[in-house]
């Protein structure tokens, strides 16, 4: 069949489609006329890749020689690299990117998005980095080549030569996704033992500006199970949002009918939503504290956060679920100021001697050094020095 035709990889990728429906995500991906074959070891890939050449055989399709490689541990394949570490970007494209000179115009910039934009499962918050750059391919939009523009461009092209390598999914285990949502956009990202497995993320749509808190927060539950649904479907899901009312949707009896829309898309999914505080909430780097690493892991992830905790005298202690605790031992300071400052007050120590000496017995003196007076119902107040 000449490809040339417009139906014909449609119809090509249809035969293909039925040919290997068996095999289909159990150890082979088809694209058009690219096969990937993989398997866990080499023994079963012996045998995975007899199947696929038998069925070839028995369907009278051939495959060119010099155009297939067998035996490998890392593979390009549609612009990804895929080995048994997990999925990265492919360099020669990141290379074009890099090299990208800077656009003059809308039609560049939709170029270098439409490429930029293949990976944006890499880049986290992609659609808030290229907010600036979007905006200029809009209608009745002069171009204008703004500092925010440049500074845009320069950080989507150094996010994408340090993207990280994401790992692959597991079937039959947890799934977990943290939701978050802003006036400014939608984001998500998909993890599964601790490990990044993708990120999401969409600008607001010109009528969702107006929508409230609890429903922007509820839409970045739904772009997750919607743009995930390959993945979550018919698996265990926990979704942590950091908006504490989502916790009880499922309980709630006035909706309108957008959240009755989203209630019976998530309905569909065996899912849980539970609450993520924002400040543990952050960025993918320090998500990954939850997951099982020793504790002088925590210091490479965000120094800033482990400064704070210091300062806040937080002990960090690691489980033997392998969890990272911090812990906080809350009191209160003014009484300690007080007895500090009535230690420094001359005049509170000499009502305080007279007292010990019996000539006034009003005053007292409490087990943390505090200097009190008996009032009214045998209520004891603190004296407070003059210049507390």
């Amino acid at each position: 069949m000449p490809f040339g035709l417009t139906n014909a990889p449609a119809v090509f990728m249809d035969l293909m489609n039925r040919i290997f429906h068996r095999y289909l995500d159990q150890f082979v991906i088809v694209f058009i006329d690219d096969i990937l074959v993989y398997s866990v070891d080499r023994e079963s890939h012996e045998e995975h890749l007899r199947i696929v050449l038998q069925t070839l055989r028995e369907k009278q399709l051939y495959a060119k020689f010099s155009k297939c490689e067998f035996w490998l541990e890392q593979v390009v394949f549609l612009g990804h690299v895929v080995s048994a570490k997990g999925v990265s970007v492919d360099p020669q494209k990141v290379e074009a990117v890099v090299n990208w000179e800077r656009p003059i115009s809308a039609t560049e910039v939709r170029s270098f998005l439409g490429l930029a934009g293949y990976y944006r499962r890499f880049i986290e918050d992609f659609s808030r980095l290229a907010l600036p750059l979007t905006a200029l391919t809009r209608k009745n939009v002069k171009f204008e080549w703004s500092d925010k523009c440049e500074q845009s461009f320069q950080e989507l092209k150094k996010r994408l030569v340090t993207a990280p390598i994401l790992a692959l999914p597991v079937t039959g285990k947890d799934y977990v996704i943290y939701c978050d949502a802003s006036r400014l956009g939608l984001g998500c990202v998909l993890m599964q033992d601790g490990n990044v497995i993708a990120y999401a993320s969409r600008q607001l749509k010109e009528h969702e500006c107006n929508y409230p808190t609890h429903d922007l927060e509820l839409a970045a539950v739904v772009l997750a199970l919607k743009i995930w649904r390959h993945y979550l479907f018919g698996e265990k899901c926990h979704i942590f949002t950091d908006h504490k009312s989502l916790k009880y949707i499922f309980d709630q009896k006035e909706l309108n009918l957008r959240q009755r829309r989203w209630l019976e898309l998530i309905k569909d999914y065996d899912c849980t939503i539970e609450y993520h505080p924002s400040k543990a909430n952050v960025v993918a780097d320090a998500l990954s504290r939850k997951s099982r690493l020793p504790k002088s892991a925590l210091c490479g992830i965000r120094v800033a956060l482990l400064n704070e905790l210091r300062g806040s005298k937080a002990v960090v202690t690691t489980e033997d679920s392998g969890s990272l605790l911090a812990q906080f031992q809350v009191r209160s300071s003014l009484v300690t100021e007080i007895v500090r400052r009535q230690s420094e007050d001359s005049n509170l120590q000499k009502k305080f001697e007279k007292s010990k000496k019996g000539l006034e017995v009003e005053f007292e003196l409490r087990t943390d050094g505090a200097v009190v007076k008996q009032g009214s119902f045998g209520i004891f107040l603190f004296l407070f020095p003059l210049f507390l």
